[in-house]
Formats: C-alpha cells, sequence, structure tokens
C-alpha cells in the first residue's frame, strides 16, 4: 500500500498540471498584502493578489457600518501644527500625508485585508527606530491624539486599521535584524521584519522560526506578536507566550520598556513580557523581539491523506501522536468544499492527484535521521491503511513536492476570498466537536433559506493538532442577518463546550462584542483595569477588543 501512495504521488508530481506551489514556495503567500515591502538583505518583495473586484472607494467606512461607534470626543483633531511637528522629526518619505496626489497611497492603510474595514486617517507615519516611535507616542499622548499600530495589515478581525481618523504608525521601516546567537538559538530583531524573512534568515543558519502562518511574506513579527498567533507549527513547538523571550515596547506615554532578554530562565518578578503577547497594541506598540528558533530539521516528510469522515481524520491523528510522536510537525485538516474552492479560484488547469474523499489530511514530520523518519512514517502510513482509517494518500518526494502539498491547505483563505464575500471565524474547541460546528451552521442557514443564496459555500479546515477549527462562510454579499445567525450559533458552542471564540487570529474590533461572553465578568474588568494603568488617555489603538 505504501508503494502504491509513493507512485501515485510520483504520477501527479510528473504532469504538467500540477498544483502550483506559489504560496509556500515564493513570497506570494495565501494571506498577501496589498502593498509592496523590501525585505532585510535581499530584493524581494511581496506581490498583490487580486482582491474581489471592487474599488477601494466603494468599501464603506467602518464608523458608518457600525453606527453604534462614537468617536471618543476627548480625542484631539489632527492640526497642521501637529503635521509640523512629525516632519520636523521624521524624514518627508516616512510620512503619508492626505493631499490629492495619495489617495490610494493613503487608503492602502485605511484598509484591511479582508476589505471590509475603512478608516478615515490622514497621516501614516513610518518610523525607522524605537527612538522615533517613542518621539511620536510621547507627543501623540500628550496632545491626545490617537493611534493605531500597523504592521503588515493582513489582520482577519479589523484590529490593524483605524476607525476614524487615528494616527497610522506603520512598523514596516522597523526592519532590521539585530543579532542571532547560533550557541543559544536566540535572534533579536525589529518588530517590522517580515516573518519570512527571518525564516529564510534563519533557514541559512540552520534554523527556523517557531511560527509558520499562511500569510508569512507579509505579516511583521510584532504583528505576529501583538496577535499571540498561532500556525502549523503550534503542534510542535506551542504558543509565542512560551518562545518569545523578551520584548521592546514603547508604552503610551512614549516610555522605552527595554526587556530584550535572551534568557530562558529568570524568575525574578512578573513576566511583564506576557501581557504584550496578545494585546493587539492596546497596551503599547512592540519594537523589537526576542525569540527562540529551533534548529532546522535535517529530514523532513509530508504527506496528504483522504479519509471518509472527520471522525477517521481523529483517528488518524491519534495514531499520528502514537507513532510518529516526537517528528510530528503539524497535522491539518480541510473539507472536500475547500479543495473545491482552491481548485475553482486559485489554479483551475491544475489536477489534485488524490481521489475525491470528504476530508483531507497534511501531516508534517521533522527529524534528524532520513531513514527513521521514513520507516516511521511509512509504519504509520500501513497501520492507518490497513485499519480503514485512511483510504488513500501521496508523500512527497522533495522540497517541491512538500510545497505544492501545502499550497492546498495555505490556500483557501485566499480562494474564498476570491470565491465572494467571505467570513472567517476563527474558533478554539475540543476536537471531537470541532466539525459538527460547521454541520450545524449548515443546517442552521438552511432552515433560515439562507444556504444557496446568498450563502454559497461554508467551509471548515484548520489545525487538529490544537482544536483550531476556521469556520468560513462564503456570500454574495456581507449581511448583518448571516453574521447574527452564524455567530449565534458559535457562541452555543464554544459557551456549551467552553471553547474560545478566538484561537488565534484575536479580537480586535470584529470580535470586542462577544468578549464579555466568551471571559468571566472579573477577567474582563482586570484587562480593563490593566488597560487604565498602561494607557489613561485610552490613545492605542481604541475602540478595539474591548466590548464598546
Amino acid at each position: 500500500m505504501i508503494m502504491k501512495i509513493s507512485r501515485n504521488l510520483s504520477r501527479f508530481i510528473s504532469h504538467k498540471d500540477v498544483f502550483s506551489c506559489r504560496f509556500r514556495n515564493s513570497v506570494i503567500t495565501s494571506f498577501n498584502n496589498r502593498r509592496n515591502y523590501t525585505s532585510l538583505e535581499n530584493d524581494m518583495t511581496t506581490k498583490d493578489i487580486p482582491k474581489k473586484n471592487i474599488s477601494n472607494e466603494e468599501i464603506r467606512f467602518t464608523a458608518d457600518v457600525h453606527s453604534y461607534l462614537k468617536r471618543n470626543p476627548n480625542f484631539k483633531n489632527l492640526s497642521q501644527d501637529d503635521i509640523s511637528y512629525f516632519q520636523s522629526i521624521l524624514p518627508s518619505n516616512a510620512l503619508t500625508i492626505e493631499s490629492d496626489s495619495n489617495q490610494e497611497e493613503l487608503m492602502a492603510y485605511n484598509v484591511d485585508w479582508l476589505r471590509i474595514h475603512r478608516g478615515k486617517s490622514k497621516l501614516v507615519v513610518k518610523p525607522k527606530t524605537t527612538a522615533q516611535v517613542s518621539n511620536i507616542v510621547k507627543y501623540c499622548n500628550e496632545k491626545k491624539l490617537a493611534i493605531v499600530p500597523q504592521g503588515g495589515n493582513t489582520g482577519l478581525v479589523g484590529g490593524s486599521t483605524p476607525i476614524f481618523d487615528e494616527i497610522i504608525i506603520s512598523t514596516k521601516n522597523l526592519n532590521q535584524i539585530r543579532e542571532f546567537n547560533p550557541i543559544s538559538s536566540t535572534l533579536i530583531c525589529d518588530s517590522g521584519c517580515i516573518l519570512e524573512i527571518l525564516d529564510n534568515y534563519l533557514a541559512d543558519r540552520g534554523h527556523m522560526m517557531p511560527l509558520d502562518i499562511g500569510s508569512k511574506g507579509s505579516c511583521h513579527i510584532g504583528g505576529n506578536v501583538a496577535t499571540n498567533a498561532g500556525g502549523v507549527r503550534y503542534v510542535r513547538y506551542g504558543s509565542l507566550h512560551g518562545s518569545i523571550l523578551g520584548l521592546e515596547v514603547v508604552l503610551p506615554d512614549g516610555t522605552i520598556l527595554d526587556n530584550l532578554s535572551t534568557l530562558r530562565k529568570d524568575n525574578t518578578g512578573y513576566d511583564i513580557k506576557q501581557l504584550f503577547i496578545g494585546s493587539e497594541g492596546t497596551l503599547g506598540i512592540i519594537t523589537g523581539v526576542s525569540i527562540l528558533t529551533p534548529r532546522c530539521h535535517k529530514a523532513i516528510n509530508v504527506a496528504v491523506l483522504g479519509l471518509n469522515s472527520f471522525e477517521n481524520v481523529q483517528n488518524a491523528f491519534i495514531t499520528s501522536k502514537e507513532m510518529l510522536t516526537e517528528i510530528l510537525s503539524a497535522f491539518e485538516f480541510w473539507d472536500a468544499k475547500s479543495l473545491k474552492i482552491v481548485k475553482t479560484h486559485l489554479d483551475q488547469s491544475a489536477k489534485f492527484p488524490l481521489d475525491e474523499y470528504p476530508f483531507y489530511a497534511i501531516i508534517e514530520t521533522g527529524g534528524s535521521n532520513k531513514d527513521h523518519d521514513e520507516e516511521k512514517l511509512s509504519e504509520f502510513l500501513e497501520t492507518v491503511m490497513e485499519k480503514g482509517i485512511v483510504k488513500n494518500g501521496i508523500i512527497a518526494q522533495d522540497n517541491t513536492q512538500m510545497k505544492s502539498l501545502w499550497s492546498i491547505r495555505e490556500g483557501i483563505p485566499d480562494a474564498s476570498m476570491k470565491a465572494g464575500s467571505a467570513y472567517f471565524y476563527d474558533i478554539s474547541i475540543p476536537i471531537p466537536v470541532m466539525y459538527k460546528i460547521v454541520e450545524d451552521v449548515i443546517s442552521k442557514l438552511k432552515n433560515a433559506g439562507l444556504y444557496g443564496k446568498p450563502v454559497t459555500d461554508v467551509l471548515g479546515f484548520g489545525h487538529v493538532g490544537d482544536g483550531n477549527l476556521h469556520l468560513t462562510i462564503i456570500t454574495e454579499s456581507y449581511s448583518p442577518k448571516i453574521i447574527n445567525l452564524v455567530e449565534s450559533c458559535i457562541n452555543e458552542w464554544t459557551e456549551k463546550y467552553k471553547g474560545s471564540l478566538s484561537a488565534e487570529h484575536g479580537i480586535g474590533l470584529m470580535k470586542s462584542k462577544i468578549l464579555k461572553n466568551s471571559k468571566p465578568k472579573v477577567m474582563v474588568d482586570i484587562m480593563r483595569k490593566m488597560k487604565y494603568i498602561f494607557d489613561p488617555n485610552g490613545i492605542m489603538n481604541p475602540y478595539k477588543f474591548f466590548p464598546y
């Protein structure tokens, strides 16, 4: 059976219509941003991926869509004196000031990746040093000018774009690698470094980032930390709460908190850095990151499996933990509709190597001994196929094939955006009930007469290893009726099974209302008190995170 799997892949790879590896093999990734960024050490840039056929001007202002949002009257309006101050401390190319000639450039910062949130900012500042960030934030705090920190702007919850006229502080120019220590395997870098650039830099030195997400070609490490991003390596390396060794943060009053430690053990007092991991720019602006980086694996294997039920997906995962144990790096799944969306909207000429199955899983192993790892993977595949858990599968034979197979999983979000108006939900729930949410949402949409039109598809995919479901609703247009029905259903499931409404994407604006439903009141109250201690004027990323 295992030889059959390998032969299937060999036939697949030899075809010219093989799935493109464009997502993982280049900086064009599934969450690619619309703006171009220049890398640290080479001239790699992200490229545009066309979005839905709608101009930026047609996107409604967030403040108009969400009429309950009111501009804080304590915030000052931007004046010419303010602009003159910023011009005095920053070079002209580090400022984007509203004018008739730069509306398109300014719009790129005001509109989010989903193209459903649009702010009214008239000024973008792009500091290059922590000292510049400090001066900017200190001035804004004194003048009560609201600010929004922005990295790669690849978020999915409306957290990195303004609501009203907040000043955008972009970290794109904070892009230097400061230090790498191969002995301790620690990396210190600016917060605006692009994740993929860091991964490539480390790969040349036998290491890698503990984080790998679809938007790696555009997202910034500072934004990853600020949202506590997860990704496909989570099952192996865990949360950033464990990988981050230290942070440099500019606090709301301009004070620089320098905690760029590379120590793995430090038990002196409160671990303050943990407060900023997942704080989404509400407590300060992360300008520097110290992170522990794993060694690159000498042997990597990738396999895609076809399965008849989500129960079999779970059984395959259980067996993989038993038989692959220390070399298991990733275990992801997607349903048949997700594959169809990718085939239809990303590469219609591509031919998927497996027959049609209700579910698919991708497994990655990483170890130090090629023969040992291949033997373990072969034994695993033989076991799950003999037990009828897996019906068929393919194994990558080289790096190009690995990237090709991963591009399917990573292509789902971008394909969803091309298919229509997409709602992305990021749910943490016990693994046995992960896909039941998808089925329940479909059932409720059908009962409400919404499935088929305007809802065209409901997809389920995500990280089996950490119980993180990405539920995606594709519609002809955005509708409050659909949102209310879907979110009501999700709330029921997460409340019943003590799940989370945000597994890795953050809260931002889109989930701020439901924070109070997912955390005890005492916890939300403590969060509010912490926010006030750090930011008494409330200038840092206002209208986000907390229930409004």
